[in-house]
């Protein structure tokens, strides 16, 4: 029996690659969306929609009809929120809904796009799925991902088909409206970056997180976790390497001493909450670039054959794309 496969967050970066990787396998998708309109300009005509909320538990039993399986890609990226509330509402209180009506309409399997925020990693080490974080992130964002985490988790217990998928900080071809290494390498070509923020980050293709929650669904083992991330870069280097294939030279802009990043994220989050616009440094953007643990991702590559496109390709497809 084929399967109808319902996707949440289908006009997002992730979930629009989801939906790619399950239509080349032939597969019936549905995607809930709040506009219809904006899913009709960013997904292919054979993909229906169905319109909905996940914040709205009834809104989402008609997406559920004669669906197999499930894969919950919605929610709020962002490291700032002018309502901050809207964490809760959406990365928590949804996935609950969602999870809800899972086990309600019997669900084969339920894939959430979780991040890897939610595992405990020290400074440039390692870490893996081994050690989830019980102790409170530092941002609003993180914390929500955690409850969100720990909701999934419990519902396995209880008999949901739950996998997880924890991807790192993507970049790449694809609709998004989230700030990230998109418009990192937008504003680089513009020569709109004087100085780089300290830290760093690990990055994934966006493309490689859409096939890798399909050969989760496919391969992977109910209640898993599985990191989806390519490697580490500190920003000197990520910057180093956008810029040469742009062919505009090899030097990255210098580094802004961590004192005054703090400074002026400090100030910018008390001026955003005055005039309800994002502060220059958000507070969650800076703890997410300290943070500098390093995920391993070895896990999906050995258990359902992962594999992520390299650094180098990764840019050179996304500069072209960006280019159009």
């Amino acid at each position: 029996m084929d399967k109808t496969t319902l996707v949440t967050g289908g006009t997002g970066l992730i979930g629009y690659h989801i939906i790619t990787s399950l239509l080349k396998r032939n597969r019936k998708v549905k995607a809930l969306v709040r506009s219809i309109e904006k899913g009709k300009r960013i997904l292919p005509q054979e993909v229906e929609l169905i319109q909905g909320d996940i914040t709205k538990k009834e809104s989402l039993i008609p997406a559920f009809k004669g669906c197999n399986v499930v894969y919950h890609a919605a929610g709020f990226p962002e490291q700032w929120m002018k309502d901050p509330t809207v964490f809760e509402q959406v990365n928590v209180k949804g996935t609950q809904n969602m999870i809800d009506v899972a086990i309600s309409h019997k669900i084969e399997r339920f894939i959430y796009t979780s991040t890897v925020d939610v595992f405990k990693g020290e400074k440039g080490k390692l870490f893996d799925e081994s050690i989830i974080d019980d102790l409170p992130k530092g941002t609003i964002y993180e914390r929500s991902k955690q409850d969100a985490f720990q909701l999934v988790s419990e519902a396995i217990k209880k008999g949901l088909p739950a996998i997880n998928l924890h991807p790192a900080g993507l970049y790449g071809p694809g609709p998004t409206d989230s700030p990230g290494i998109n418009n990192f390498i937008i504003d680089l070509k513009n020569g709109k970056v004087p100085m780089l923020l300290p830290g760093g980050l690990p990055l994934v293709y966006a493309a490689d997180v859409g096939e890798g929650h399909v050969l989760a669904e496919e391969k992977a083992l109910i209640g898993e976790s599985y990191i989806l991330s390519e490697n580490y870069y500190e920003l000197p280097f990520l910057a180093k390497q956008i810029l040469t294939e742009l062919g505009m030279g090899t030097k990255p802009p210098a580094v802004m001493p961590l004192p005054v990043v703090k400074m002026v994220s400090k100030l910018g989050e008390c001026f955003a909450k005055l005039t309800g616009k994002p502060p220059l440094i958000p507070k969650g953007q800076l703890h997410f670039l300290l943070w500098g643990a390093i995920p391993d991702s070895s896990k999906a590559q050995i258990k359902f054959g992962w594999t992520p496109t390299s650094i180098q390709q990764g840019l050179s497809k996304t500069i072209l794309y960006l280019s159009k």
